[in-house]
């Protein structure tokens, strides 16, 4: 494959995995609103009232793993455009 065939795929990719990001950010709830929910957040936080798991903490993994393939894919463009 030639350097412009695997920028079409990294593309393609980096596309892919911006959906996957715009989406599971879309669908999580947020904590609390104003400054009074960021102080109550950071203590409910703090002493474990944090979900562990279900539907919060797979959408949690899902944009952590979408994270990261997003900046692998960006950083792999980049080396292949050079």
């Amino acid at each position: 494959m030639n350097t412009e065939a695997i920028r079409i795929v990294f593309m393609a990719l980096l596309a892919l995995s911006s959906l996957v990001l715009i989406g599971s950010i879309l669908l999580q709830s947020g904590n609390s609103a104003g400054l009074s929910g960021s102080i109550g957040g950071g203590a409910e936080q703090l002493f474990g009232k944090k979900k562990s798991r279900g539907y919060e903490a797979i959408l949690n993994k899902i944009t952590t793993g979408g994270a990261i393939f997003f900046i692998v894919c960006t950083l792999a463009l980049v080396a292949v455009s050079d």
